[in-house]
């Protein structure tokens, strides 16, 4: 029987369940023996000239063996910027001014680590306040500029000098514009950031680090340190969420492999939950301007997407989101006329990153919220709106105005499905019952239809990654991959994959990652690639070696190579026909090593899709929100294990349902940030959230051989929108028409004050 779909119990829970995960802070390692540990000084202002910094006191303090300064790290060059703005790299201590509340300014290294809080707090900086500009409409104005000698805020532009055309709602019946916020968020996983280092006898710089890609971090630690990448060797431990969040080397990281260099003795550093919700990336951020128009009937002719980029203080991944944004931005819908521009601009606030869908769920948030906008203005059921305008189901490549090309998609059937699924018309008649009543609790429904990228090229050379397999002489196997997982279950997936070839046993076989010297080469784990090259390369390296059996077989059996075949219930080779004259991996192995290292090359990435149903009640006289049902259809073509794709699911729309109605990273006019701890950055508990309906569906891609799509990032791109359009539809009947996320009860009770929804924002709508 195949192992292909089936349900198979992931091999990494009794361990976690029992012993508890080795995450990089309970690493027990002899090169780690005496570690110094690390505590950062960091800035209380969001903008300030640095004037002085004295660290007399600090250095006379119990325990303290240095106290680091920018100044010490002059040679280093920092974390270059994203983008073109050379002058706007993030140093990695502040030097001269700093530019958001958290940025590293000195560095505290003392024997204990308990020593370090009390040291850190005698480094008396001297700062001489800046201007603040936090709101990245006020950045784009270049009246507040955190690179003088740059002479703009502006980071990046994306088509940006091309000005908006005034022809493109030409014959459109009803035109709607509305400015929308799809806002700041934290990552927030559970284990926070951390790091050791040290320098082994051969002169090595040895690194543990708590990331997404080990190989993505070495690259990236060697050339900020100007080290050979031969030279640095990085470790992976059990990693407790990332998110996007933990891709690559932050200033952090590398000042503590400095210091192990520098000093001559191994160094560790973990950060608290404050440093973490205000120094690491933050995700999101975007004000964006969407502009649809079209015919009454419901067709949809044109849509224009206006993105400004929240950079935050140093242009990092977050420079580059709108380009995603961009390319991702008509969705699921076959539009004739599409227009998008964006610009990234730097404010003085935490710099953004990657987090869990990177671009993707911003551009659905954006045409979603205008599909529903254009659907109240016409008083036409969104559902209808939608069906009017989805592109047909398709099975090979299909090229969108904003130049992606989609590889297999039936979007028309994701919807069918997903309101099947909720039971749409027996929801629609709730509702109106519930209006012609006048019940102080509404019902909302919410829809959303979506398409995403995923397995984008992680490095030049296109969409691949690297396996091996090798077959030992006890009749177990291991497999060395280049993803990195984080809570994804690759040891259980790549077993099944091996398993499917080999027959053996899936608690047979070990699957190692996360170490540059085991596995020099990798892509690491980010823009749910994993399966989809991953997976891929771990079969066809599976595949390979069988074929490398079955030639060595033949010699040895004396046969035709095309004779011998694979007889996975024996878990070797036989002759066909002759089932006496065979030979098993194991034996196979036990004359010469059975290895296969091997490359899995994709054409390009892959389109996953879905629809997903949010069904909310809403109070108006409270305004708080329940989520009362979100039913989900989420294709990512071909599933290896329903239980590992299940549970990527919920985590998404977990996410996707905290970013509609909980969570926002919030600043004061000054910088200071009003979100830095647990209480005051709202966490999502089971408690809040239904039991999510699972819809399977699956359209297989052809760009692996597993016809398998990315499925990481799908809840979270479809759920926002879909709870965000549920809370707007409770309301409609009042005159509401939009509102801002997140959703919490003041800006629903405010919507609902204000008859119509704007302060929520702007709207025009109307014949044109």
């Amino acid at each position: 029987m195949s192992l292909i779909g089936a349900r198979v119990v992931r091999n990494e829970d009794p361990l976690f369940l029992t012993r508890g995960a080795t995450y990089t802070e309970d690493v027990v390692d002899e090169r780690l023996s005496g570690a110094l540990h690390v505590t950062f000084v960091r800035s209380p202002v969001a903008h300030a000239r640095i004037t002085g910094i004295d660290t007399g006191e600090a250095q006379q303090a119990p325990g303290v063996v240095a106290v680091v300064t920018g100044a010490d790290l002059a040679a280093l060059p920092g974390i270059p910027p994203i983008g073109p703005q050379a002058a706007m790299a993030q140093p990695l201590l502040a030097t001269d001014v700093v530019r958001f509340v958290g940025e590293p300014v000195a560095v505290v290294v003392t024997e204990e680590r308990y020593q370090g809080e009390d040291a850190a707090a005698l480094v008396f900086v001297d700062f001489d306040p800046l201007p603040v500009v936090i709101d990245p409409r006020a950045a784009a104005r270049d009246e507040v500029l955190l690179f003088p000698e740059v002479g703009t805020n502006t980071a990046m532009e994306h088509d940006w000098k091309n000005q908006p055309s005034a022809d493109l709602f030409d014959g459109c019946d009803v035109v709607v514009s509305r400015e929308i916020i799809n806002q700041r968020l934290a990552p927030a996983p559970l284990e926070v950031r951390s790091t050791a280092a040290t320098v082994t006898d051969d002169g090595r710089l040895t690194a543990w680090v708590s990331n997404q890609g080990a190989q993505v971090t070495q690259r990236e630690l060697s050339g900020a340190l100007d080290l050979p990448r031969e030279q640095v060797h990085i470790i992976t431990p059990d990693v407790g969420g990332g998110f996007g969040a933990k891709m690559g080397a932050d200033p952090e990281h590398v000042v503590v492999a400095w210091l192990a260099r520098h000093l001559g003795r191994p160094v560790r550093w973990v950060e608290t939950r404050w440093e973490n919700l205000v120094a690491m990336t933050h995700g999101r951020g975007q004000v964006q301007t969407i502009t649809i128009g079209g015919r009454r009937d419901g067709r949809v002719l044109a849509y224009r997407l206006e993105v400004l980029q929240d950079c935050g203080a140093y242009p990092r991944f977050g420079t580059f989101l709108p380009a995603l944004t961009r390319m991702m931005a008509p969705g699921v819908y076959d539009i004739p006329r599409l227009e998008s521009r964006g610009r990234s601009v730097v404010t003085n606030a935490t710099p953004v990153g990657a987090y869990r869908g990177a671009g993707r769920p911003e551009a659905a948030a954006a045409i979603e919220r205008a599909m529903d906008l254009f659907a109240a203005e016409i008083g036409m059921d969104p559902t209808e709106v939608r069906r009017v305008n989805l592109m047909p189901a398709f099975d090979r490549e299909r090229v969108t105005l904003a130049g992606a090309h989609y590889d297999t998609g039936d979007y028309p059937g994701a919807l069918d499905r997903v309101l099947a699924a909720a039971g749409y018309q027996d929801l629609r008649r709730e509702q109106a019952q519930r209006r012609e009543r006048g019940d102080v609790v509404q019902l909302g429904i919410g829809i959303s239809v979506y398409v995403e990228i995923t397995g984008p090229a992680m490095e030049a050379g296109g969409p691949r990654e690297n396996a091996t397999v090798e077959v030992n002489p006890d009749g177990t196997a291991t497999v060395l991959t280049g993803t990195s997982p984080h809570g994804q279950g690759h040891a259980t997936a790549w077993a099944m994959l091996v398993s499917e070839e080999l027959g053996i046993p899936v608690d047979r076989i070990t699957v190692l990652h996360g170490d540059t010297d085991l596995v020099p080469a990798g892509g690491g784990t980010a823009g749910s690639r994993s399966l989809q090259q991953g997976g891929a390369a771990v079969q066809q390296a599976a595949r390979e070696l069988v074929e490398v059996a079955r030639r060595r077989a033949a010699e040895l059996l004396e046969a035709e190579p095309d004779d011998v075949v694979v007889d996975t219930a024996r878990r070797g080779v036989a002759v066909r026909g002759a089932p006496h004259a065979w030979l098993s991996f194991a034996d196979l192995a036990g004359r010469e090593p059975l290895a296969v290292h091997t490359v899995f090359q994709a054409p390009g990435p892959t389109f996953p899709f879905g629809a997903h149903v949010a069904v909310v009640d809403v109070d108006t006289e409270s305004g708080r929100v329940v989520l009362r049902r979100l039913v989900a259809v989420d294709d990512a073509g071909t599933v290896l294990n329903p239980l590992l794709a299940e549970g990527q699911r919920h985590g998404g729309l977990a996410q996707g349902a905290a970013q509609a109605l909980f969570e926002e990273v919030v600043y004061d006019p000054d910088g200071n940030p009003q979100t830095s701890t647990l209480a005051t950055y709202p966490f999502l508990s089971a408690t809040e959230l239904p039991a999510f309906e699972l819809v399977d569906m699956a359209t297989p891609t052809p760009h692996n051989p597993l016809g398998a799509k990315g499925i990481g990032e799908s809840g979270t791109i479809g759920s926002t929108p879909a709870i965000q359009n549920a809370v707007v539809d409770a309301l409609s009947h009042l005159g509401v028409r939009h509102i801002d996320l997140p959703a919490t009860p003041q800006r629903v009770w405010e919507a609902l004050g204000s008859g119509s929804g704007m302060r929520s924002g702007s709207a025009s709508g109307g014949a044109v």
